[in-house]
């Protein structure tokens, strides 16, 4: 397919001279196979909590106003019902993210019809778990890449991470002609459960939460074989704002932050930094054919619905998205992505997500028919 010049794309000194493009070859996402439904999830949340949380009888109608019919966990839900420490935490990452990040980087090769040995490049993107060797490491002795293949491991975007995962591997395609890079996110968000903590925090997520993993090859120049084309992508971080989002660290392992306050900066500040992005790169609103937003919660749908004049529901396949597989992290916003394309939305995307920093993300994704 040939892809035409989209707004926002990086342009060369040389007058006249086409932009330096990156094109989105395949896009997969995956899930681990234990699906655990909401119902389930509020029931086993009561046995865990109802007689140690005082306060669960008030909270546990956020399990029924999340959105969310279910989710995918890399273990069967009996697991949650006990305590579990950092170490068999972070064998479980390293085991699962591995065996996730194996099935979705395989499919994106299969789906953009390369061998392994055709990447240059591999950004791999997660922040629910920590691996020395990374899990790209891991990958190597599991699928023949090269053994000069550059590798990127990107930690701590949390939510975020799939939009700016997109933009670095968008930015090393550029960077070399004819270069071929494989992007890998992937989310274990359940093994963040702390069974010991009675804090609201920990019960929202226990309410919100999955697993999932994307995938996708990204080439430079025009690629006749792409699905989309990638513009530039941005960024902003709010100063003062470490304790809205992010993990504190213990002996048990990761303790999520995650404040109420989101949904009144996406009302509020989100705007302000999305024309910020628009305006540097010479952008308005109506370069925006659809947004392709990460769906972080029914509150923040609700907002970023109006932030983007949309109806309520009216981000219908975010909706989607969020009900069918909670919020998984990084992934979640790529979900969105690929449900985009396959349902044939074409035009100027704008991909957006929220994280740790505080952080809006952002990333021009055009698709042509």
């Amino acid at each position: 397919m040939n892809l035409i010049q989209l707004p926002g794309a990086v342009m060369t000194a040389d007058a006249g001279s086409p932009a330096k493009t990156a094109a989105l070859r395949s896009l997969v996402t995956a899930v681990p196979p234990y699906r655990i439904s909401q119902t389930v999830a509020k029931e086993r949340a009561r046995e865990v909590f109802g007689t140690r949380m005082p306060f669960f009888d008030q909270l546990e109608q956020v399990f029924d106003n999340a959105a969310i019919d279910g989710r995918y966990s890399c273990r069967p839900v009996e697991w949650f019902l006990g305590p579990a420490d950092f170490e068999e935490k972070t064998r479980l990452y390293q085991q699962h993210a591995t065996a996730l990040a194996f099935e979705a980087a395989n499919s994106a090769l299969a789906r953009a019809e390369l061998r392994p040995q055709d990447i240059d490049a591999i950004v791999f993107v997660s922040s629910t778990g920590i691996s020395t060797p990374s899990i790209d490491a891991r990958l190597m002795n599991l699928i023949p890449f090269r053994s000069d293949v550059m590798r990127l491991p990107v930690f701590g975007l949390g939510c975020a991470g799939g939009v700016l995962g997109l933009t670095r591997t968008a930015q090393m395609a550029r960077s070399e002609p004819g270069l071929r890079c494989l992007m890998i996110v992937v989310e274990l968000s359940s093994l963040a459960f702390r069974f010991d903590r009675l804090t609201k925090s920990n019960l929202v997520a226990s309410a919100l939460f999955g697993d999932g993993a994307a995938a996708a090859v990204v080439t430079s120049g025009n690629d006749e074989a792409a699905i989309a084309a990638l513009g530039l992508g941005g960024e902003h971080c709010w100063p003062d704002t470490l304790d809205v989002m992010g993990w504190n660290i213990d002996a048990q392992g990761f303790d999520v932050i995650f404040q109420q306050s989101i949904p009144q900066i996406i009302a509020g500040d989100y705007p302000a930094a999305l024309a910020g992005f628009l305006d540097r790169h010479g952008l308005s609103r109506d370069a925006i054919d659809r947004p392709c937003c990460h769906p972080g919660g029914a509150k923040v749908m609700d907002e970023l619905e109006i932030v983007f004049g949309y109806s309520k529901f009216g981000l219908d396949a975010e909706r989607r998205v969020l009900a069918g597989y909670g919020n998984m992290s990084a992934p979640t916003v790529l979900f969105v992505l690929d449900e985009l394309i396959r349902t044939g939305v074409k035009g100027n995307l704008l991909a957006s997500s929220l994280g740790p920093g505080f952080t809006a993300a952002f990333q021009m994704v055009r698709v042509e028919g």
